[in-house]
């Protein structure tokens, strides 16, 4: 039986499952992910979007999934996958693996060591 992991927003009104384990885990330093995150970098995972379920109202900001009560940004849906933002999940980031990719490097804080065993690239990652 495949695992099914579970997250949301902040205030609760959008829920979504995952079923199984992701192919992809990246970390992305682009200046629109430190925008939309908050954050230095944003830790997304995908999935095949026929493994994901989601209820609850969302909005739609340049593609980027985010709740309208609280604003919590959670995932993009692409036409074969659900690329969620890892912190979004239940459970400890940790739980799911280790970066495979890193994007944006050129980006990168200086204090941030590369992610060792991840492919590096300068700008953009293959999505």
């Amino acid at each position: 039986m495949a695992r099914i992991r579970t997250g949301g927003c902040l205030c609760g009104a959008v829920r979504f499952e995952l079923e199984g384990e992701p192919f992809l885990i990246g970390v992305c330093h682009c200046a629109d992910c430190r925008k939309e995150s908050g954050s230095a970098f944003t830790l997304y995972a995908k999935w095949p979007l026929s493994a994901f379920r989601v209820t609850g109202e969302t909005r739609l900001y340049a593609g980027r999934n985010f709740c309208p009560v609280c604003g919590s940004r959670l995932f993009n849906l692409h036409a074969e996958d659900v690329e969620l933002r890892v912190g979004s999940l239940d459970e400890a980031p940790d739980t799911i693996g280790t970066p495979s990719q890193e994007g944006w490097i050129k980006r990168r804080d200086p204090w941030l060591a590369p992610i060792e065993g991840a492919s590096q690239s300068v700008e953009d990652t293959p999505r």
